[in-house]
Parts: structure tokens; C-alpha cells; sequence
């Protein structure tokens, strides 16, 4: 084995402090402290001590932290004096992480536990530590082994005792208040505890994370469901990957459990698949795989127990075995911490978990996710909380004529439960000794309907079926409205024209020859003449296809639709309702927006009068798109509210979705109403994904969900919903996936995610490559280079510079993008080192900038941004002069302190070093750039009066620096009688006495 240096063992530690958290991390730790023991460094060997317990502790293996402390507090013991301040903290802190370790690790025997906590308090009473977090400790010991009064005595002296420098942060303590209060039954009161947490006022390492999904079941239980779905968004995305998360992970998906969100709880599992293994860390199994075991009963009891889960020691398991072999290895895990504790406490909580049942029906999430197939009696998700429409009768009568004769009376009125209605009949006929020959032909009669509607082959057949024997029962009428269905069937079918015709006449002349007492006789011919009207369009355009033809197609249709209109005004609402709406597309299509609007207005009102408001809705949202579109969103508003309004008994998944995205839209556009947007693209989300159309209709709800959530600073939940929409929003054309790979780099840059956002800003360039106008490129290679420059990839950043450059100089329109894309540049040269070459490199890219800037303003000089942008230039100039000189100075004092050794290879390159004619040069070169700089400012006017001063009070201290102090004050002095002489309105408040305070701290320098 070779023996590290010293060196090497510094540098190791280093880069193991930065790497992410896992068994990868833990092991490297474990290699450095071994090789620190060896090199016999005591002071190296407390650093590896260290730094392995903090890497065990932000792992699955944080019992192992144990024995690493007991090995420092060895060191300690040995030598109290060779500890820094600092370490004796961090070591006193680190008692706290072995208090809880031993807690949670059943194979620790009680009494050691015990002594472990009563040496934690003896140490702290010594060391002069408050009993705060010893009492703690205290209260979940006591908690966990069923000992409630020894647990609330630790309480209240928890409480009571003061804080000091050894007590946890408010957040982590605030959450194990909270947390106490669930134990004891008490919701209400653990999220005001937790509310300076959640709501961002106190925060840590792992707060919010743990805590906004420590919540989510409180706030269901306590009715709260949106509030629970936005800390479900935040809390996952903050949780997800993290090893010392994973039972925050396990509460995410127990939440998902318990709120008919299967699918997205299974998607979670596989996300974490590697970690579902056996864990280290006993307490953290039982937590996460107890999440785990929540989902999996629920899929069991919903019937997907042979669904493919996630595979366990190396071999793939159903929902069913995963759950057998996780319950059982629990079980093991609750029998050690009870046998240890002497009391069943553990195992009584763990059992109740598991146990528990839906909290919520189905409570829509806005996030994609893949279906469950349909099993007997189970859609998971399938009833959103939020919205009442669709659910038509709530509950069939219980007497089968009953039932029957109001399938009949919906079908009359072609209510949206029809359908379900029949569905139940049905059920019930098969149970019956003896059924009526009319019931069994109005079953026919729906089984005949369904198969015409979906184009099943078998339609005709059927329908045949239907009219032969609705003949037979001497209900002519019915048989009369076969005929007609035959028609359409046909047409469906595209059987010739001749055909259709033929049957559309004889469904007329069945109409026409019923009873002249059928009550019905008029509403059937009517129904057969509109019908006729619009078959009879289809085959006129079947038969005359070309385009020159649509013109008369549609004028001859609007002609017919007119005269339907007007015969039969005043009567059979319903059908002129019908006659309308299809008159007001035809207008559409002849591009007559306005003639359509009254239209779709009547037919929509007509629909309402006539009892059937379900009619109502498409047409009011057309009307709205209609609106919208002509910008009138305030009447295009009140369309699609009215519409939403008369869409509570409708039943159709799609037609539920399409009212709220109209509506979604409207509101989102009005940019006032975040909250109801976001609420109506949620909900249309969900029906949409009931309606099987996820990738179109709810892909649209999801963005504008993403969007509201945006707009109301909700940024982390709108980049969950639009990344888990990504895949389908990016099919709808290469306008909207680059507007969607936009607006998620944004959000990703709002939520300090730079290298992602990055990615999003490049992979829309790639889409615009091949445009014409460049800009559009240019842009998205400059956001992503400003994005990799804030995560420090300074190589790839000037690449992405190099390249935004590149396309706005082939625009020749955008000045101020390059001069920013250049001082960018500038800049990020002197990011890893700063000499002579770099600073040279950066004044280029600086004074390139100002010519481009000098160049436009020849061209058009009343610019008032250029011009400050072009004083800005010249103020960044200067600063890199003197980042240089003072990057010199640094160095200097650096090989002073520490020697020419000491420094080889560590951090930036040190400049090579200056004479002093050479700084006074660069000197007196930064004063003339904040000079020209601050003329510039003052030129265009007041408001750069801050950035004026702020290059007069660089130039001051500069002079200063040469030993020109007068000089400095003298510019200050200058500048205090120019204010002096201002109108008072023009004078800001803040000028005057910082140039007073200015030249009074430059004067007492001198």
C-alpha cells in the first residue's frame, strides 16, 4: 500500500469535504483517516477524525459515527490544550450526532445509551455548555422507549434552558417541537411551531428540506390539502438523491400513498432504487422503507400486486414481494428496538404507519406522471379533490323501474349521465328473473349507440338490430331515430355518397310518416333536416375537395343552417341552440370572428333555457377563444366563467379539461390572478390525464400551471411541473420548446441551479440554429454563458461567450449585448489568475467594448443607455487596473507571511510582481478612467448621481493611495460645492453627507 504525504492526505481532505454525500465519500474518508494515523500528524489525524464523522453523518451510515468520536474525544482527553478553539466546539457539537446515533441504533444496549447521555451532560455542565441540547436527547430517548412523563420533563426543561453557542439553530429545533406536539397528537400546534421554517424566515443544511415533508400528513389531516401539495413540490426536489434524506423520501412518498397518487409514489421509489437496499443506519431504514411499505399495501389493495416495483438485493420484485421481503426485514428491525427498549413503542408506531389509510381521495399534484393500468374497481387518482363537475346523479334509485325511467328521461334530454345511468341498468338487468322487452331494446339501443360512436365495425349491424326491434314493439319514433343513427354511421364509414343520401332520405320519410299525435313527431323530423344539413356538407366536400370549392360549401351550408334557424325559432331550442353554434364556425371559417360571437352567444343562451346547460359550454368556449383572440379578455373572461359554470353536470374528462385551460389562459393573461390560474390548470391538468391525453391537453394545463406558480414566486414548484412536462411539451413545435427551455432555464437560474440552467439555455440555442435571425441564438449562448460562469465553469463559460459574440456581431443590431458579452469576457479572464498577459487579454476585451459603443453612438448620439453603459465600460476598465495592482499587493504580503514555498501550487497564480513606477502608472490610469467614467455619468443627467459618485470616491482614495490625499479631497470638496448649488429638489438626501463623510475620512488620512 503506498503511504500518502502529508500533502496529499491535505489535499484529499480537501476534495473530500466537497463530494457528494454517500458510501463513495464515506469510504475515501475512512482511507484518509487511516493514512493521518500513520503519518503520526495528531493535529492531521484530528482533521480526518473530523471529517469522517461528518461525512458518516450526512450518509445512510450515521451510527458509524461512534467510533470515530471516541476516538477524538480520546485525542481530547489526551491533550485538551492541543485542541483550537474551534475544534473543541465542533467536538462538543458532535456529542449532540452521537446522542442521536445511539437513540436510533437498537444494538446499543440502554444502559450504554444512558451513560452516553449522562457523560454528554457531565461534559457540557464542565465545559460550561447550557443543558438545552442534553435535555433534548434526553426527551427522544425517553420518548422512544415509552417512558411519556421522563419525556415531558426533558421537554419543558428543554425549553426552559438557555440558549447558547452548543444549541441546534432554530429551524432544527423548531422542527423537533413540532415534531413532539404530532406524537402527542396535536397538529394545529406543530405547524405553528414549524411555520418560521416552512415559510423560509429560519433556515439550514437540512430545514426547509425535512420539515416540508415532515408536514404533509399534519396539513392533510387538518384539511389543508394545497398547502400539503406545494411542500410535497418543494420538499421532493429539495430531498430527491439526498442519502441523508431518504426518510424525508419515504414521508414523500407515503404522502403520495395517502392521497391516491400511486403512480407518482412508484415513480419516486425508482428514483431511489439503489438505496432501497438494507441501510446502516437502522432508524433511517425504518422511516424510509416504512414510506415504502405505506405504497405498497395501498397498490396491493388496489390490485397491482403483480406490477413491477423495484428490484432488492440484486433481483427484481413485484409490488407484492417487495412488500414481503421490506415488511419482514422492518419487522426484524421493531423487534430489536423493542426488545432493547423493553416496551413495544417502536413497533406499535411502526404498525400504525403502515396501516394507515388514504387520507384524501385523489388530490391532482400537477406533476406528469405514468398511469397504473386500470384494474377492477381501481383508478388511482381518479377523483379530484377540488372540483365537483361530472358527477351527474349522485347515487341510481333503488328501484329498477325507478332507475329506468330516469335513464330514459336523461337520454331524452341527452344528459351527460346517460351513459352511466344505462351502465347501471344494465348491471342490474343481468340480476333480473324477468326483464322487459323495451328495457332490453333501449340496452340494445345504447350498446348500439356506444359502438357507432367509437366507429366499431359492428355499429350497422346493430343499429338494424335496434330499429327492427323498436318496430316490433310499435315505437315507431325510435325506430325512426335508428334510421337516422344508420345515416350517420354510414357517412362515418365513408360509404358512398349515393348511399348516405338514400338512407338520410329514409330516415326523413320515417319521421315524416309517424302519427301526426306523436308527441315527438316534429322533434324528429327536425332533428332528421338538421342532420341532413350537416351530412349532406361532408359529402359536398368529399365530392368537390379542392379549395377554390370551400368557399361554396360553406356559404351553402350557412344558408341551410339559417333556414333551420329560422323554421324552427321559438320551438325545439335545443336543436336551434345546436343550429348556431354550427352556424358560428362556419363564420369562423370564413374568418367573420364578429358575425360569430352573437352566434355562439344565442346558442349558448338557448341551450340554458331550454334546461340542458351542458349544450352551453363548447360554444362559451369558443366564444372565449373568440374573445381572447379579438382582446377583449374581459368578455372572453365572462364566457369561459359561464361556461365552467354550466359544465357541472358534464361527464366528458376532455371537455372538463378544455373549460379550465380556456379559462387558465384568460387569467394568466390578466396577470393578476395567479392563484385561480393555477388552481383551474392544476384541475384541468388532472382531467385531462383522466381523458388519456396527458401529452396534449394536459401537457398545455401543466405549462400554464408552471407559469401561475411562477408568477406568484413559487418558482421551485413550477419547475417540478415543468420538468415532469418537459418530454411532451418539447413535441409541439420548435416555438414552444424553445419557450419552454426558456422559461425552465430561468427558473432554474432563480433557484441556484446554474449547470442545469445552463443545459436549457444551450439546448434552445440548438433549436434556433437553424433560423433565420440569429438573435434569438445569440441570446440563449449569452444566458447560458452568464449560467456556467455563476457555476464557476469558467472554460465552458467563455466558449458560450465566444459563441453569443460570434452570432450578435452577424445580427449588427445589438450593441449593448455585445459590449456586456465582452466585459463578461473580460472578467472571467482574470478568474483563475491575474497577471500581466491576463490583465492584458482583459483591457482589450474592455476597450474593444467601448469602441463598439463609440461607434453606435456616432450613429445615433441621443442614446442615453449607451452613453451610461459607455461611462459603465470605462468604470469596469478601471477596476480591472486595479483588481491588478491590488491582486500585486496580495502576493506580496502572501510571500512575506508564508515564503515563495508555501505558496507554489496553492489557490490563483500570483501575479509576477510590479516596481513601483510600474503600480503608479496603473495608478494614475484607473484615476483617469473613473474621471472619463464619471464625466459620462454626469452628462446624461441625475439619475447615474450614484454612480457618479461612486468613480469620484474611487479616483479620491486612488489619489490617496499615490500619496496625493489633497488631490482626493480636492475632487470631493469640488463636487460638495456643485450640490451645494443644486435646487433643493434636484438634491438627493443621501449625497451631501456621504461626500461630507467622504472627505472627512480622506482628511484624517492625510
Amino acid at each position: 500500500m503506498t503511504t500518502l504525504t502529508r500533502e496529499e492526505i491535505v489535499r484529499g481532505l480537501a476534495e473530500n469535504r466537497e463530494s457528494p454525500n454517500g458510501a463513495a465519500r464515506n469510504a475515501h474518508a475512512e482511507a484518509l483517516t487511516g493514512a493521518a494515523e500513520t503519518s503520526g500528524d495528531r493535529t492531521l489525524f484530528r482533521e480526518a477524525l473530523d471529517n469522517l464523522i461528518n461525512a458518516y453523518l450526512y450518509s445512510s451510515e450515521s451510527p458509524k459515527i461512534l467510533v470515530p468520536f471516541a476516538r477524538l474525544l480520546q485525542e481530547y482527553d489526551k491533550d485538551p490544550g492541543a485542541f483550537s478553539e474551534w475544534e473543541a466546539h465542533a467536538l462538543f457539537w458532535q456529542f449532540k450526532w452521537v446522542a442521536t446515533a445511539i437513540s436510533d441504533s437498537p444494538g446499543v444496549p440502554l444502559e450504554s445509551a444512558s451513560g452516553w447521555l449522562d457523560e454528554m451532560e457531565r461534559r457540557y455542565r464542565i465545559a460550561g455548555y447550557s443543558e438545552r441540547p442534553v435535555r433534548e436527547a434526553e426527551m427522544w430517548l425517553a420518548d422512544a422507549i415509552g417512558e411519556d412523563e421522563r419525556a415531558e420533563r426533558a421537554f419543558r426543561r428543554w425549553l426552559a434552558a438557555d440558549r447558547d453557542s452548543m444549541s441546534d439553530c432554530r429551524a432544527c429545533e423548531l422542527n423537533g417541537q413540532g415534531q413532539y406536539a404530532v406524537l402527542n397528537g396535536n397538529d394545529a400546534e406543530a405547524l405553528e411551531h414549524w411555520q418560521p421554517v416552512l415559510d423560509g424566515d429560519l433556515t439550514c443544511a437540512e430545514e426547509p428540506h425535512r420539515l416540508l415533508a415532515t408536514s404533509l400528513l399534519p396539513l392533510l389531516r387538518l384539511g389543508r390539502a394545497d398547502e400539503a401539495r406545494s411542500h410535497h413540490l418543494r420538499g421532493y426536489r429539495m430531498a430527491r438523491g439526498n442519502e441523508s434524506l431518504l426518510p424525508s423520501v419515504g414521508k414523500h412518498i407515503e404522502f403520495c400513498a395517502l392521497t391516491g397518487n400511486e403512480p407518482r409514489g412508484l415513480e419516486i421509489l425508482a428514483e431511489h432504487a439503489a438505496h432501497v437496499a438494507p441501510l446502516a443506519n437502522l432508524d433511517d431504514r425504518l422511516a424510509f422503507h416504512g414510506g415504502i411499505l405505506v405504497l405498497l399495501r395501498r397498490l396491493k389493495e388496489l390490485g397491482y400486486g403483480r406490477t413491477p416495483a423495484v428490484a432488492y438485493d440484486g433481483s427484481p420484485r413485484t409490488v407484492a414481494e417487495l412488500y414481503e421481503v421490506l415488511h419482514a426485514g422492518c419487522l426484524d428491525i421493531v423487534r430489536e428496538f423493542d426488545a432493547r427498549n423493553g416496551t413495544t413503542r417502536v413497533s406499535d408506531r411502526f404498525l400504525a404507519r403502515v396501516g394507515r389509510e388514504p387520507l384524501v381521495g385523489g388530490l391532482p399534484l400537477g406533476v406528469r406522471s405514468a398511469t397504473l393500468p386500470q384494474t377492477p374497481g381501481s383508478v388511482p387518482g381518479s377523483v379530484p379533490t377540488s372540483a365537483s363537475a361530472g358527477s351527474g346523479p349522485v347515487s341510481a334509485p333503488d328501484g329498477f323501474a325507478e332507475l329506468v325511467e330516469r335513464a330514459r328521461r336523461a337520454r331524452d334530454l341527452s344528459h351527460p349521465c346517460t351513459d352511466a345511468l344505462w351502465a347501471e341498468v344494465a348491471v342490474r338487468a343481468d340480476a333480473q328473473q324477468e326483464v322487459d322487452p323495451l328495457v332490453r331494446a333501449d340496452l340494445a339501443d345504447q350498446r348500439a349507440l356506444a359502438a357507432a360512436r367509437s366507429g366499431a365495425g359492428e355499429a350497422a349491424r346493430l343499429l338494424s338490430a335496434v330499429r327492427d326491434d323498436y318496430r316490433a314493439l310499435g315505437l315507431a319514433e325510435r325506430a325512426a331515430l335508428a334510421e337516422l343513427r344508420l345515416a350517420g354511421v354510414a357517412a362515418q364509414s365513408e360509404a358512398p355518397p349515393a348511399e348516405v343520401r338514400a338512407l338520410l332520405s329514409g330516415a326523413l320519410r320515417a319521421a315524416e310518416a309517424l302519427d301526426a299525435t306523436e308527441p315527438l313527431r316534429a322533434r324528429r323530423i327536425a332533428l332528421a333536416e338538421l342532420s341532413a344539413i350537416r351530412i349532406e356538407s361532408y359529402l359536398r366536400s368529399v365530392e368537390m375537395p379542392d379549395a377554390d370549392d370551400q368557399h361554396d360549401h360553406h356559404g351553402a351550408l350557412a344558408a341551410e343552417l339559417t333556414e333551420f334557424v329560422t323554421a324552427h325559432e321559438g320551438v325545439l331550442a335545443d336543436l336551434v341552440a345546436e343550429a348556431e353554434e354550427m352556424l358560428g364556425r362556419v363564420s369562423l371559417a370564413h374568418g367573420d370572428p364578429e358575425r360569430a360571437l352573437p352566434l355562439l352567444a344565442a346558442s349558448a343562451a338557448r341551450a340554458v333555457t331550454a334546461g340542458r346547460p351542458w349544450q352551453a359550454v363548447d360554444p362559451l368556449v369558443l366564444r372565449a377563444g373568440v374573445l381572447l383572440s379579438l382582446e377583449r379578455p374581459e368578455e372572453a373572461e365572462a364566457a369561459a366563467r359561464s361556461a365552467l359554470e354550466h359544465a357541472e353536470e358534464v361527464t366528458d374528462a376532455e371537455a372538463q379539461g378544455v373549460v379550465r385551460l380556456t379559462l387558465a389562459d384568460i387569467l394568466l393573461r390578466r396577470g393578476d390572478a395567479a392563484v385561480e390560474t393555477a388552481e383551474h390548470a392544476l384541475t384541468s391538468a388532472h382531467w385531462f390525464d383522466r381523458a388519456g391525453l396527458t401529452a396534449d391537453g394536459g401537457a398545455q394545463a401543466r405549462l400554464l400551471l408552471a407559469r401561475a406558480y411562477a408568477g406568484s414566486g413559487r418558482s421551485a414548484e413550477a419547475a417540478e411541473v415543468l420538468q415532469s412536462a418537459l418530454a411532451d411539451l418539447l413535441e409541439h413545435g420548435d416555438q414552444q420548446a424553445v419557450f419552454v427551455r426558456e422559461f425552465l432555464g430561468d427558473l432554474l437560474r432563480r433557484l441556484n441551479e446554474p449547470r442545469p440552467a445552463a443545459e436549457q439555455y444551450l439546448l434552445a440555442a440548438e433549436i434556433t440554429k437553424g433560423w433565420e435571425d440569429p438573435r434569438p441564438q445569440a441570446g440563449f449562448a449569452q444566458s447560458a454563458a452568464d449560467t456556467l460562469s455563476d457555476a464557476g465553469l469558467a472554460v465552458e463559460a467563455v466558449a458560450a461567450y465566444e459563441r453569443a459574440l460570434e452570432l450578435h456581431r452577424l445580427t449588427g443590431e445589438a450593441p449593448l449585448a455585445e459590449v456586456r458579452v465582452l466585459r463578461s469576457l473580460a472578467w472571467l479572464g482574470l478568474r483563475e489568475e491575474v497577471t500581466a498577459a491576463t490583465v492584458a487579454q482583459a483591457r482589450k476585451r474592455m476597450e474593444e467594448a467601448a469602441a463598439v459603443l463609440e461607434a453606435a453612438l456616432a450613429a445615433d448620439p441621443g442614446v442615453p443607455e449607451l452613453r451610461s453603459e459607455l461611462a459603465q465600460t470605462w468604470h469596469q476598465l478601471a477596476q480591472v487596473l486595479d483588481r491588478y495592482v491590488s491582486a500585486n499587493e496580495q502576493s506580496d504580503a502572501e510571500e512575506d507571511e508564508y515564503g515563495d514555498e508555501a505558496l507554489a501550487g496553492a489557490g490563483p497564480k500570483p501575479t509576477a510582481r510590479l516596481e513601483g513606477a510600474e503600480v503608479d502608472a496603473l495608478r494614475l490610469a484607473e484615476i483617469e478612467l473613473w474621471d472619463r467614467a464619471a464625466r459620462g455619468y454626469a452628462e446624461i443627467g441625475s439619475d447615474y448621481l450614484r454612480d457618479r459618485f461612486q468613480c469620484l470616491n474611487n479616483a479620491a482614495w486612488t489619489e490617496h493611495e499615490r500619496g496625493e490625499a489633497r488631490a482626493g479631497a480636492a475632487r470631493v470638496s469640488a463636487l460638495i460645492d456643485e450640490a451645494r448649488a443644486l435646487p433643493g429638489d434636484d438634491l438627493p438626501d443621501w449625497l451631501l453627507p456621504s461626500a461630507e463623510r467622504l472627505l472627512a475620512q480622506l482628511n484624517a488620512g492625510q
